[in-house]
């Protein structure tokens, strides 16, 4: 008998999934909490968007269990998906107007949130095609957050921005959260991204994809420095079980004279993996030009 579904919260348990003969996903185990960030990274194929997908009701669940506690749940995809006969601002309150939110009322509160998001008044005007790629994905960042979500469900929504735009998203996404206990998930091939977003790193991998490891981020978001982003980031890219996850080369040995990487970044607690913490000035990822 199942139990009850728990209220704010995000669970996962025992997932499969199948296309078919082929299976994709096993044995998925996944957990995210109001106020935190998880983070799904793996490779193109390894099954990310699907699981989303599951979770968001997008596809019907054969085996295993998707509890979902939160009252609104909003997904973000690839592409920004705007209504190219609808001025942003219309686009921004569409959901509004879908839960009958009054014509004055859903127009004030898709302004307002466009401009949170760094759209203008002409802007907003616009229609989506006389918008660059980055000005569109902050509408289709702000007509999801215009509906106060509890869970947002990120589908690589800023892949395809240069890494100006892509920052300037993380910001506006983390600002959010500081405002309110936003959750989300986020699936993920750039790991540099999941390290500067996610309370949670979790390493999809395989065929059929199981998590192989996970990461805790002891920083908050908020407080992390780009410094240390990168830093971390290259320290993740160190561990064997993540190059293996995307089928990177085993990592040249060190030099002579060369401080050995450490086994887990600063922060970091792995699964399965005894914590390891080094402060040394060579973990620092700076190329002097």
């Amino acid at each position: 008998m199942s139990g009850p579904i728990e209220r704010n919260a995000l669970q996962v348990q025992a997932l499969s999934h199948a296309f078919g003969p082929r299976d994709v996903l096993q044995d998925i185990d996944l957990r995210v909490d109001a106020g935190r960030t998880v983070a799904l990274v793996g490779p193109s194929g390894s099954g990310k968007s699907t699981l989303l997908h599951l979770c968001a009701g997008l596809l019907a669940v054969r085996e295993g269990r998707v509890d979902n506690g939160f009252a609104r749940t909003v997904m973000l995809f690839q592409q920004p998906y705007l209504l190219p006969w609808k001025t942003v601002l219309q686009n921004i309150a569409l959901g509004l107007k879908a839960r009958g939110v009054a014509r004055a009322a859903r127009r004030a509160q898709a302004r307002a949130m466009g401009l949170a998001m760094g759209l203008d008044d002409l802007a907003l005007a616009q229609f989506p095609p006389q918008l660059s790629g980055g000005m569109q994905s902050r509408a289709a960042l702000a007509r999801a957050l215009v509906l106060e979500p509890d869970l947002l469900l990120l589908d690589e929504p800023f892949s395809a921005l240069d890494i100006g735009l892509r920052d300037q998203m993380h910001r506006l996404l983390l600002a959010e959260q500081q405002r309110r206990a936003l959750a989300v998930l986020l699936i993920t091939h750039d790991l540099m991204e999941a390290v500067a977003l996610a309370g949670s790193i979790l390493v999809l991998a395989g065929s059929p994809a199981r998590i192989c490891w996970k990461l805790d981020l002891s920083v908050p978001a908020a407080e992390r420095t780009d410094d240390w982003i990168h830093r971390q980031t290259a320290l993740l890219l160190a561990q064997p079980v993540v190059r293996a996850a995307f089928e990177l080369p085993a990592q040249r040995a060190a030099r002579a004279g060369d401080a050995a990487a450490p086994a887990v970044a600063d922060g970091l607690l792995s699964t399965g993996s005894p914590v390891v913490t080094q402060h040394m000035e060579s973990e620092r990822c700076e190329v002097l030009l």
